[in-house]
């Protein structure tokens, strides 16, 4: 995974869900933080070990998850 350093994955960790820089922090919790309306503000004072970096990258990363690829259906011929 290109350029996400701070996305890890360990078995011994949150059962290797995807954690924010080996921490007990899951990228879905945050991601649910950020989409229940907290800003990044409010979710560093909430949680001070995260950074705002942390918060950015866990959004990318869950953007980098539901990117799509549409493939145009083929049209049947008559």
């Amino acid at each position: 995974m290109l350029g996400f350093d701070r996305i890890t994955f360990d078995p011994n960790v949150m059962g290797g869900r995807a954690c924010i820089r080996g921490m007990r922090v899951t990228v879905s919790l945050v991601i649910n933080l950020v989409a229940n309306g907290m800003s990044v503000e409010e979710i560093t004072e909430a949680y001070p070990y995260l950074e705002p970096e942390d918060i950015r990258q866990a959004l990318q990363y869950a953007a980098w998850l539901a990117e799509e690829t549409v493939h145009p259906a083929e049209s049947a011929s008559v």
